[in-house]
């Protein structure tokens, strides 16, 4: 009986181990419309990130002003240091 309590322990652990490490999913992502966007741009607190292909940020003569450019392909390697103080858009549109 003491086994199975302890195998129970160590199975409830991994799973909790790895709910805990996964990333949040696009449903999880608060979402702005363009009239809120509108509403905060030029704001210190507010930060938008171009994450569009390279192809596709090239070929667009609509960017929006302020904007910084980011691969979309190296998240990990950039998104890590975005500041946690401010509020961060990432559009793709």
């Amino acid at each position: 009986m003491r086994k199975y309590h302890l195998l129970l322990v160590v199975l409830l652990t991994a799973v909790l181990a790895c709910w805990a490490n996964q990333k949040p999913s696009a449903g999880d992502v608060p979402r702005m419309s363009k009239e809120e966007l509108k509403a905060k741009l030029g704001s210190p607190d507010l930060l938008i990130l171009d994450v569009r292909t390279d192809r596709d940020w090239e070929s667009s003569s609509q960017k929006i002003k302020g904007a910084i450019r980011r691969n979309p392909g190296i998240v990990d390697f950039w998104a890590s240091d975005l500041p946690k103080d401010k509020t961060i858009v990432l559009y793709c549109a």
